[in-house]
């Protein structure tokens, strides 16, 4: 009985994921276990620049369809639920930078990127790191978001999927949930909350 608690919690609640990529260092290190809060957006929660988000990136960022058969899926899935294997393959975690309407432009006179004229300040970006390397100007379609990696040199993001269905966006139902906390290793516990959010 407490397995399928832990299953129902992990499904519909919260959630375990293992980051797989360097996309997100330094906020978030290759092995490191976020929580996943599957409810954050679903009672009139907003999704918010700066959000830390899990998403399925099938049709955007993955390509379509799943190759795996329904059983390894199945099994996958239920293993990434309690936290005892990795995410499947088309499961992303990246950074909100737009939401819909928002008109995000790389990149003002001093290197930062600009959402709706502003420029944006990011204490998250991988020191060292430029907003981007990639100049663009994209205004995100509503009920979708632009998003990118911390380490923007070693992201995989909106960026690099601009000739693709939605203009490299995704589209808002497809994401899972917003990192809450590194939960493992103890050392790296934090709050992923940007301030003020």
């Amino acid at each position: 009985m407490p397995l399928v608690v832990f299953l129902l919690i992990g499904s519909y609640v919260a959630q375990p994921f293992v980051i797989p990529s360097r996309s997100m260092e330094t906020t978030l290190e290759v092995g490191d276990r976020v929580l996943v809060n599957k409810l954050a957006y679903r009672f009139g929660g907003e999704i918010r620049r700066g959000d830390v988000v899990v998403f399925d990136g099938t049709g955007t960022f993955s390509g379509e369809g799943d190759p795996t058969g329904p059983l390894a899926r199945t099994v996958g899935t239920l293993a990434s639920s309690v936290g005892i294997g990795r995410a499947p393959a088309h499961d992303y975690v990246k950074r909100v930078i737009g939401v819909g309407g928002d008109r995000v432009r790389c990149c003002d006179e001093r290197g930062r990127l600009e959402i709706n004229g502003a420029a944006s300040e990011e204490p998250w970006l991988h020191p060292g790191a430029t907003a981007s390397e990639v100049e663009f100007d994209i205004r995100v379609p509503e009920g979708r978001l632009w998003v990118m990696g911390d380490h923007r040199s070693g992201s995989v993001d909106s960026r690099d999927l601009l000739g693709r269905p939605g203009g490299g966006t995704v589209p808002e139902d497809r994401v899972i949930g917003r990192a809450e906390f590194v939960v493992w290793p103890p050392a790296r516990h934090a709050s992923l909350r940007p301030a003020g959010g």
